[in-house]
């Protein structure tokens, strides 16, 4: 569901977050912030914000462009956990290379051209294992039944120092309706 309208779910939500309600009848995306790389009619494919692993960065990606912090491998999704995203703050007016805009400041690279060292114009990365992916309307159907709230992607949302904290951050501001359902417990049965 949009903030918007509630009723009307958007059509496309690239460089947006999905961000789960506790309704959610799927334990993967408990909680979750999810920023999405690409929403088109053959599906949809982003990455998990606030899930980080506790895995250090390989150390042949430790090259180039600083970490966000914490440096640590993020899950991404529960499709392909061995594929690597990568997603790098690209610095605006700068030469580009090895970085494919998604929106705003928010680029995906590939671990190959990071480990390269082909990669410019970027001041920041994080590593995602797995992604998020949707088929021809999965995602539409989910929005309409109102399983996701759509809101807009903040920098500091992407490459937050608290990702743990990132689910209700970004529910609070959101105001209202979105502020409380921030505020509901984690174990309702402990109210």
């Amino acid at each position: 569901m949009s903030e918007d309208d509630p009723g009307a779910p958007p059509t496309r939500t690239r460089n947006r977050l999905l961000v789960s309600v506790p309704a959610l009848p799927d334990d993967n995306f408990d909680r979750t912030v999810v920023y999405m790389i690409d929403h088109e009619d053959s599906g949809a494919i982003g990455v998990v914000l606030n899930r980080p692993t506790g895995s250090e960065v390989p150390e042949e990606l430790r090259i180039g462009p600083a970490w966000a912090s914490p440096p640590v491998v993020f899950s991404g999704g529960p499709v392909s956990p061995e594929a690597v995203i990568m997603l790098g703050r690209r610095q605006l007016g700068a030469r580009q290379r090895g970085a494919s805009a998604v929106g705003g400041t928010v680029a995906v690279l590939s671990a190959d051209a990071v480990a390269d060292r082909e990669v410019e114009g970027v001041d920041l990365l994080r590593a995602y294992a797995g992604y998020a992916g949707w088929g021809p309307s999965q995602l539409d159907g989910e929005l309409s039944a109102g399983v996701w709230v759509v809101l807009d992607a903040l920098p500091d949302d992407v490459f937050s120092a608290e990702p743990q904290n990132l689910w209700r951050r970004v529910l609070s501001r959101g105001g209202g309706r979105l502020a409380a359902i921030a505020r509901h417990p984690d174990d309702p049965s402990v109210n």
